[in-house]
């Protein structure tokens, strides 16, 4: 096989499905609405609870419910296809696999390879987040942490030094995703019916306290700070989508649970759908709420939604929705560490990361060690990294990957028309490319810091594949 016959091999989408049926690897526990709740617990979570009210203050104003909207369209596209693909693949990888199938091995492991990193990342930046809450909630009890580990060393924030609560919270959900899936799962469901209920708390109760003049103006004028950087506008509005737009997605990591899931074929495309549909329709909502009942210039705290209700005095609304955000964020970290761990256990099972990590524990039928490895690396970058910095970096990957499956969609619908498909996306090739487009769009939004991390993490990635996936490739032995 030449050179580039090699970067470009594929497995073919019937050998996956033939796999799909024999593999072992996994406890097929997993229902439609265990599934579902895992999507929506990847998606609400820091979004409502944090960045919804700090990019309302920072970027965008009340128009914030534009940017949910307009990061929500481009996600919505690229779920249809998500399902079509949940649907025809049901082998645990996500994008990694579907565009193995699709497009070849070098760009799926490159796919495969941010969202490792992405995945991780967010995982940070939900902990950090989560935090915040577990804080304001103590705080409220009479309990304070030390100054050193109230969280990362900040010029901003003096004697802080390292935020120990964000590194024992994802050292947690590792050692819980190591059990028995079924068990996670079952707490996860649990975790994700509590944060539902607070967040129709927060539009129940606060829908009574709007204040209308607090949207106007709608979308603030442009202004630039004294460091000279640029907020609000329209622009604003689009940076902040930008920003946001990790919090409108997350169902493809119940995607990366497709061996685990009962009835794949069936339950995964309508667990893709219900879990952003619900979800957007809670985001929006909050959106209009957090910023009728607070000016929007006094939302950049660590805990926004609760620090609103506060200001209301009603304390009993902000206690609970701190108490209920230190539970439900749980889920996020649930969802987003188990999709992290099934893409590096996948990488490794076809060959194109060392092998030692494709084992799955022999009494929990888990893949315990990229779990483990991921609880530490995020307990690391969770402690000693500010949430801007670290929100800055999640979305270049996973806007990626959704390009890739859009436009896998439209090649395979081309390439095999007649396979037996469970969901089709509709309106084909229209739905794919508002995806491909609203994906370009938020990529050229995202901070130069952003796009030179991702240029690193593809280099570390290239001399990895190069150095060793090229060679040891499953398919390099067919």
């Amino acid at each position: 096989m030449g050179f580039l016959n090699r970067l470009i091999r594929h497995k073919p989408v019937e050998m996956l499905q033939a796999e799909a049926g024999k593999r072992g690897d996994f406890r097929r526990v997993l229902g439609l609405w265990q599934l579902t709740a895992i999507g929506i617990g990847g998606i609400i979570g820091v979004g409502v609870f944090v960045l919804a009210g700090q990019q309302a203050a920072l970027n965008a104003g009340p128009a914030v419910v534009i940017s949910f909207l307009i990061a929500g369209i481009a996600s919505a596209a690229a779920a249809l296809c998500y399902a079509e693909f949940a649907g025809l693949i049901p082998v645990t990888g996500s994008a990694y696999t579907y565009g193995y199938a699709v497009l070849g091995e070098l760009p799926a492991w490159l796919i495969g390879w941010d969202l490792l990193l992405e995945y991780a990342l967010i995982v940070a930046v939900v902990a950090i987040g989560w935090s915040g809450y577990v804080q304001s909630a103590l705080a409220s009890m009479g309990m304070h942490l030390p100054v050193w580990a109230k969280g990362a060393m900040n010029p901003d924030k003096p004697g802080q030094v390292f935020d120990v609560i964000a590194a024992l919270v994802t050292l947690g959900v590792s050692a819980l995703l190591t059990m028995r899936t079924e068990w996670g799962a079952r707490f996860n469901t649990l975790v994700v019916a509590i944060k539902v209920a607070a967040v129709a708390l927060v539009i129940g109760v606060g829908v009574f306290y709007i204040h209308p003049e607090n949207w106007h103006p709608f979308i603030p004028d442009r202004v630039t700070d004294a460091k000279g950087v640029a907020h609000f506008g329209f622009a604003g509005v689009a940076t902040a989508a930008a920003v946001v737009f990790f919090a409108v997605f997350g169902y493809d990591t119940l995607t990366t649970a497709a061996e685990e899931s009962k009835n794949p074929q069936r339950d995964l495309p309508r667990a893709v759908l219900l879990s952003l549909a619900i979800s957007m329709a809670m985001y929006l909502a909050v959106s209009l709420v957090l910023t009728g009942i607070a000016h929007y210039s006094t939302l950049n705290t660590d805990a926004p939604v609760a620090d609103a209700f506060k200001g209301l005095g009603l304390h009993w609304v902000a206690l609970t929705v701190s108490v209920s955000a230190v539970f439900g964020l749980i889920s996020v970290l649930f969802a987003f560490m188990l999709g992290a761990a099934r893409i590096w256990y996948a990488l490794a099972r076809d060959g194109l990361l060392p092998g030692w990590f494709a084992h799955v524990h022999p009494r929990y039928g888990t893949p315990h060690r990229p779990t483990i490895a991921l609880g530490v690396f995020t307990a690391l970058v969770a402690g000693s990294t500010p949430i801007q910095k670290v929100a800055e970096l999640v979305n270049i990957g996973v806007l990626s990957a959704f390009i890739v499956i859009c436009s896998s969609v439209m090649i395979l619908r081309k390439r095999k028309p007649d396979l037996h498909r469970a969901f089709r996306t509709p309106l084909v090739p229209l739905i794919p490319l508002i995806g491909i487009g609203f994906s370009i769009w938020l990529l050229s939004e995202l901070p130069a810091v952003t796009w030179k991390v991702f240029l690193i993490w593809v280099s570390l990635g290239l001399v990895i594949y190069f150095s060793y996936g090229i060679r040891h490739s499953k398919l390099e032995t067919r």
